[in-house]
């Protein structure tokens, strides 16, 4: 198909590598509707909303065809990192998902349908696609909800590869700390402002207050909403790709670097993974323990700048 008039009329991105895998409402509801579709999915295709504790609000409302998934399958406290491979390759095979299913996620918190597509990429999910803007880019269409339990798909026989697909997607504490090392290296706080520095732990289950040495920042949002990724969008949406790459450029992060992306317990990570990834950038993943797992070492390098911190030395 041509590119050129592959953008319209669902509102592709120009500006992405990955255009196809950052979906709008116009071609959600096309999918949904079975019409043509620009970019439609090759093979058998999955629709899920993912939510934490959400369950009671998608039954009162969500798009039509959806299926539900909380973000506790995919993670577990008391460090909210990942499953075993083997947890997380039964829970897709659950809900009929193959490495070749096309599986798109939209979330009310799009932070949850971001870890959980993170997730899916490293299990070897070839086509995972995002809802640009989640739940309320659905409702401020005026496209319509359905109320009632979820779409439940036939269970997968076989994901048809070996979980993970994609282990250098995700990064452990001795990854982390040798990362750092790296000449060519770039661990990336998405946290706020004000975790950044140490004005706050961010969570009420953290006790430490900092940041991890030698860490960059990559931006966040408001400073005292850890739900917040203002910095990387506009309207709701996805900012432009010249506009991310030019704010992670003035902190010192380049897409020629191993670039490893971390937060509290990896939720913002993972949505600035996957805009890294729709922008192409290739050495990428996500330091799944965050300052969560960082902090309760008390071997690991912290710093904590609170006091005199000034924005400026730290791209803003």
């Amino acid at each position: 198909m041509n590119t050129a008039t592959a953008y319209a009329p669902f509102g592709f991105r120009r500006d992405l590598h990955r255009w196809q895998q950052l979906v709008t409402p116009a071609w959600v509801a096309g999918l949904v509707a079975g019409v043509p579709l620009v970019a439609a999915p090759a093979n058998e295709w999955r629709l899920f909303e993912i939510g934490f504790s959400a369950s009671d609000a998608f039954a009162r409302g969500h798009i039509a065809g959806a299926g539900y998934i909380d973000t506790a399958r995919f993670e577990h406290g008391p460090l909210w990192n990942k499953v075993s491979d083997a947890a997380l390759g039964r829970l897709l095979l659950e809900h009929g998902i193959r490495h070749d299913t096309t599986v798109v996620l939209y979330g009310r918190n799009r932070l949850a349908a971001a870890r959980a597509a993170h997730l899916m990429l490293y299990a070897g999910v070839a086509d995972v696609r995002l809802l640009d803007g989640g739940f309320d880019a659905w409702t401020n269409a005026g496209l319509p909800l359905r109320a009632g339990r979820a779409h439940r798909y036939e269970p997968a026989a076989d994901f048809g590869a070996m979980v993970p697909v994609h282990p250098e997607y995700l990064f452990d504490m001795p990854q982390a700390r040798s990362l750092l090392r790296q000449a060519d290296g770039a661990l990336v706080s998405t946290r706020t402002w004000n975790e950044f520095v140490g004005n706050t732990s961010g969570y009420s289950y953290i006790d430490a207050k900092g940041d991890i040495a030698g860490a960059r920042w990559g931006r966040s949002g408001d400073d005292d909403d850890v739900n917040s990724m203002t910095e990387f969008h506009h309207g709701g949406r996805m900012k432009a790709a010249a506009e991310i790459r030019r704010m992670w450029g003035a902190a010192g992060i380049h897409p020629e670097q191993h670039t490893v992306f971390y937060c509290g317990t990896g939720w913002r990570a993972s949505l600035a993974f996957f805009y890294a990834w729709l922008m192409n950038w290739e050495r990428i993943g996500v330091y799944d323990g965050g300052w969560c797992e960082w902090s309760r070492d008390p071997d690991n390098p912290v710093i904590c700048r609170a006091h005199g911190a000034d924005r400026q030395a730290f791209g803003s």
